[in-house]
């Protein structure tokens, strides 16, 4: 993906490196799909190869999923308007910020 040129401030984006994926994502399509776009995929193969090396990187995603969860209005979504859902969101996300911030500090 080349970098977008909206006028907007901070870091472009641009294309990651690898990807990381489990066996549930191998097949020889989505292989040919990462290689094309120039992006390295990591998908652990079944049979043959174990999926404790991408473990590592997925448990950062699931702690941070369960970080989410502990909010109980975000797991099950009861309001109706996306607004207020998204400013629950971003408090979670301000309060699990600012509880990794306390630890370091």
């Amino acid at each position: 993906i080349p970098p977008l040129s909206t006028g907007r401030r901070g870091r472009p984006r641009r294309r990651p490196d690898k990807l990381h994926a489990d066996k549930a994502y191998e097949a020889k399509a989505r292989r040919q799909e990462c290689r094309a776009r120039g992006i390295v995929p990591r998908i652990a193969r079944k049979g043959i190869e174990s999926s404790q090396k991408l473990g590592r990187h997925r448990w950062v995603v699931e702690r941070t999923h369960a970080w989410f969860n502990r909010f109980r209005r975000l797991p099950v979504r009861y309001e109706r308007r996306a607004d207020i859902y998204d400013a629950f969101t971003t408090l979670a996300a301000s309060l699990i910020t600012l509880n990794q911030i306390r630890r370091f500090c």
